[in-house]
């Protein structure tokens, strides 16, 4: 081949930059280089198709050869398919017109341009091969938990980059609400989607999906990676409070016990990575009833009464455990329900307390009917249950206007000056 055997070994020792940095293997590396040469010199000439490159790893070069059609002198139309008879007597001595002839071209000869395209086009294809890789390593690791150095922060995302120098991204609304990092920290998180449409790969991670509570509960209770306790459904408000129902397939093993561990020893781990977030973990059943009440907990149910075809599910409580069965801005009766999959009303069971009380819907000629809904929804069927409440815990937990609660309140209070 009539080239500069020096520049050529030079070029193709740049390209392998692009191999060393991305790991690519011996074979892929020569077809990319192959496409690449092919892909420039179609856009200098027109078509590749009469064009042969063949790459020499070993030594270290390139070769190209191109087959020509022998023309007669001046009747030469398209120099890079055609050439003319006393050019192709040079390459070949025995060649007719008509014949094909094959020589070698020089790509360093096309000039600076020509090699400042074709390392583009490497670096382009290498970059696709790149994300492909990654997309497909990451792709079968949806579900696991990674770690990520936090490298730059967004108003609604931050990026992180792994071991290995990946992208990852956590959304706001995938952080803890009081999570807070800087630059340089180290997260921890599960990953929940990938994607790498139009070539635009993306790791999305999470710390506020229940999986990562999972994973991390995996991580810290050797039962459940032997298989002997398996989590059967978590609820989590992230950053509030979570329930998880654990299960045991040994009867000499108890499930929450080993969860929480001597002395809260392996649930503290996690409550800290989940920056305080209270974990109630209570045993598993398929008695719905009994499920129930062991998702209300710490509150003690006096009776239930089930709808299993419309899944609604009526909880009598005494007086002073609604407020346990609701909890602090109706946390714990909402995470019950995400639990159990079962709407879930409480009522005050008036019967067994001295307490004088009236139930909201007594109300209803002096309060809409739509506002005291919202209030049972919640667990506060009497005036007493909504008067027992503090005034910002129940607007946050309505949600309604400051002027529909102060108006609730004063009707309620009225009833028993």
């Amino acid at each position: 081949m009539a080239k500069d055997s020096t520049k050529s070994l030079s070029m193709i020792e740049t390209f392998s930059e692009f191999k060393e940095l991305k790991n690519i293997d011996k074979s892929t590396m020569i077809s990319v280089l192959e496409e690449s040469f092919r892909c420039v010199i179609a856009k200098m000439f027109g078509t590749d198709e009469n064009v042969n490159v063949v790459i020499n790893p070993d030594k270290g070069d390139c070769e190209i050869w191109r087959d020509r059609v022998v023309v007669a002198d001046g009747e030469v139309e398209n120099t890079n398919t055609q050439v003319g008879f006393t050019e192709a007597r040079v390459i070949d001595p025995e060649c007719e017109i008509g014949e094909e002839v094959t020589d070698s071209i020089n790509f360093l000869s096309f000039g600076r341009r020509a090699v400042l395209n074709l390392r583009q086009t490497l670096s382009s294809k290498i970059l696709e091969l790149h994300k492909e890789s990654v997309y497909e390593k990451y792709k079968d690791m949806v579900g696991q938990v990674v770690y990520g150095e936090v490298y730059q922060i967004w108003k609604k995302e931050m990026l992180l980059i792994d071991a290995n120098g990946n992208e990852l991204l956590l959304p706001k609304t995938e952080q803890i609400p009081s999570d807070f990092y800087r630059k340089g920290d180290t997260v921890k998180a599960v990953v929940v989607k990938v994607d790498n449409k139009n070539n635009n790969l993306k790791i999305y991670v999470s710390r506020t999906s229940p999986m990562f509570l999972q994973r991390l509960f995996e991580l810290e209770v050797p039962e459940i990676q032997e298989g002997l306790i398996t989590i059967k459904k978590i609820a989590r408000i992230p950053g509030e409070r979570a329930k998880v129902a654990v299960e045991s397939f040994d009867d000499r093993i108890d499930p929450v016990g080993s969860c929480v561990g001597v002395k809260g020893s392996r649930i503290h781990s996690i409550v800290r990575e989940l920056r305080n977030e209270n974990i109630d973990v209570i045993n598993y059943t398929s008695n719905i009833s009994l499920f129930i009440s062991r998702a209300l907990s710490p509150a003690k149910i006096v009776s239930i009464k089930i709808d299993e075809e419309n899944k609604k599910a009526e909880v009598s409580l005494k007086p002073d455990e609604v407020s346990l069965a609701i909890g602090k801005g109706g946390h714990n009766i909402r995470l019950a329900m995400m639990l159990t999959e079962y709407q879930i009303e409480v009522f005050r069971d008036i019967e067994s307390s001295d307490e004088e009380d009236i139930y909201l819907d007594e109300f209803s000629d002096e309060i809409e009917q739509w506002v005291i809904d919202i209030f049972k929804q919640l667990g506060y069927d009497t005036a007493k249950s909504v008067l027992n409440v503090n005034r910002n815990d129940l607007i946050k937990a309505t949600d309604l206007e400051e002027e529909t609660i102060d108006e609730v309140l004063a009707i309620l209070r009225a009833e028993f000056e």
